[in-house]
Formats: C-alpha cells, sequence, structure tokens
C-alpha cells in the first residue's frame, strides 16, 4: 500500500470515527460540561500515555510563547466541544454537526480581521454561498426570531462553536517546531482544571454503559481519532484531506438517522451542497506562489495548523 493510500484510509476511518460522536455524547446521557470533562481527561490520559510510549516528552520544542499558544488554542477547543455538545440537545446532531461545518468561513474571516490575511473577491462571494446554505440547512423561520426557543438556541450554540474553533485554528498556526500530539495533549490537559468548576459529579453517580460511552469519548474520539488523523496529513495533499473531511458530517448524519430517526428535510437538504462546495472553494482557494518544501513526518507541526486542532475541525 502506497503512502497516500495509507494515509487516505486513516483520515478516513478518523472522520468515520469523528461521525460517531453525537451518539456517544446522546447516549452517555451525562450534562455537556461532565461529558467534555471526562472527554479530556480520559483523552489525556490516551494520548500522554502514547507521546511517553514514542518518547516525545523530551526535546518536545514547546518555548514559553509556543506553549501560551497551545493554553490559549485549549481554551476555546474546550468550550467550542461544550458549545457543540449542547447544540446537540437543542437542535439535533444533524443540523447541528452541519451548522458546525461553517468552520473554515470562520477561519479566513478572522484571518482577515486579526492578522490582515488577503481576502479575496472569490472568497467573499463562496462565504456567502455557503451563509445561504446555512440558512437553508438551519431550519431557522421567522418564528424562530420572534418565539425564541432551544431550536434557535441550538443553531447559535453551533455558530458560536464554530467561531471558537475557527479561533483556536488561528491560534494553533502560529505554534511551530512541535509535534501536533504535544499540541493536542496539552490542549486537553489544560480541559482539566478549566472544567473542573462546572462539572456537575453529582449527576454522574450511575455506573456501566453511561461511564462506556465517556471513556469512549476521550479513548477513541480524542487519543486514536487524533492519532490517526495527524499520521495521515503528514502522507496526503491539502486538496485530499480538504475533501474527505466531509466524511465528518455525512457520518453523523446518517447515524442521527439511523439511531434516533432525525434527518433533515428537503429544504434543508438544498443547503448542504452549498456548504460543501463553498467550503471546499475557500478551503482550495490558491495562495500566493512560495518555495516548495519537502512533506515529510518531520513537517508534522504544519499538518496540525490545517487542520484546526482536532478537536476543532473534527469536534
Amino acid at each position: 500500500m502506497t503512502s497516500e493510500r495509507m494515509g487516505t484510509a486513516q483520515l478516513t476511518t478518523a472522520m468515520m470515527l469523528s461521525g460517531t460522536l453525537g451518539v456517544f455524547v446522546v447516549e452517555s446521557g451525562a450534562p455537556p460540561f461532565d461529558v467534555v470533562f471526562f472527554r479530556v481527561l480520559f483523552g489525556a490520559l490516551a494520548l500522554g500515555g502514547y507521546v511517553a510510549a514514542r518518547g516525545w516528552l523530551r526535546d518536545h520544542g514547546f518555548t514559553p510563547r509556543t506553549l501560551g499558544l497551545a493554553v490559549l488554542g485549549g481554551v476555546f477547543i474546550v468550550f467550542n466541544w461544550v458549545l457543540l455538545f449542547q447544540s446537540y440537545e437543542n437542535t439535533s446532531i444533524s443540523v447541528a454537526t452541519v451548522v458546525y461545518h461553517t468552520q473554515p468561513f470562520y477561519v479566513v474571516l478572522l484571518g482577515a480581521l486579526l492578522f490582515r490575511e488577503r481576502l479575496t473577491a472569490a472568497r467573499v462571494g463562496w462565504i456567502g454561498v455557503a451563509f445561504a446554505g446555512l440558512v437553508l440547512v438551519s431550519g431557522v423561520s421567522p418564528a424562530d426570531f420572534t418565539g425564541g426557543g432551544a431550536y434557535l438556541t441550538g443553531v447559535d450554540q453551533a455558530l458560536l462553536a464554530a467561531l471558537l474553533y475557527g479561533l483556536s485554528t488561528l491560534v494553533t498556526k502560529r505554534i511551530t517546531g512541535v509535534r501536533p500530539h504535544l499540541i493536542a495533549l496539552v490542549q486537553v490537559l489544560v480541559g482539566i482544571p478549566l472544567l473542573l468548576p462546572f462539572a456537575d459529579f453529582g449527576a454522574m453517580r450511575g455506573a456501566g454503559w453511561d461511564w462506556g460511552w465517556l471513556a469512549g469519548l476521550g479513548l477513541l474520539h480524542t487519543g486514536v481519532m487524533y492519532v490517526l488523523m495527524y499520521a495521515a496529513y503528514a502522507k496526503l495533499p491539502t486538496a485530499k484531506i480538504a475533501v474527505l473531511a466531509f466524511v465528518y458530517p455525512a457520518v453523523a448524519m446518517v447515524m442521527d438517522w439511523a439511531v434516533y430517526g432525525h434527518h433533515i428535510g428537503p429544504v434543508q437538504a438544498l443547503g448542504v451542497p452549498l456548504i460543501v462546495i463553498a467550503s471546499l472553494k475557500v478551503t482550495l482557494a490558491r495562495k500566493p506562489a512560495a518555495a516548495p518544501a519537502p512533506r515529510t513526518a518531520g513537517r508534522a507541526p504544519e499538518a496540525a495548523s490545517r487542520t484546526a486542532t482536532p478537536a476543532a475541525c473534527e469536534a
């Protein structure tokens, strides 16, 4: 098997795994803050064990500046997860996931606003197309704006989660010389003390499968998924990464229908291809030519910036 085929298999597996995340969250039955707390706890154990076994804790490459950036990115990532999981409760896994996939547009807009990155007319146009698709997918009607309600709140939570993801992406892109696994480890470690005051341990007195779902979120959707993604990023071109990223929302929608009977309506479905096409156009837009650099596993930290911290692009 060639390196690119291996990377394709790894990233496809990671995205399919990410698509099952919503089911694990809902089936755990825990409040969103508790879900994220145990996700970062179990995720830290999984990632910490992996990087320790690989010997990457030595010569980690962090400086005070890059460590501070990783911590800040972790704050954004952790609360991004909380908002996304709250959105599942108020809308559905399908709607929340598709709305959440407006992330690339926030990255572009925030980059232009905060760092004066170039924003072309074509990108602005595709962002407009994407938000037209968002209006269709959200299924929000004028009555929702006048009457409020949980559904509109859930859409807003998914949009805010995407915004936090975008902020984390921009922060992470400025970290160089550090393996992405170590950046992810710092980010989940940050979540433990950050969420501890919000965790309701009184709601976690159950046993059995509830804990199994929570452990799965940390071990599978954080540990295994991140390792697969980072291994794939070093092997794949940006175009293929961008396309395969849409396996995640596709699987999430199928799981939401298969497990809970939820599905988006015909009008909402019209918005999905608009968001997909616009996202690919924005992500794969040509950038000013730069001197080519060899693609090797040693460039893994740059791969992290492509994806916006896994918490991020992959929930």
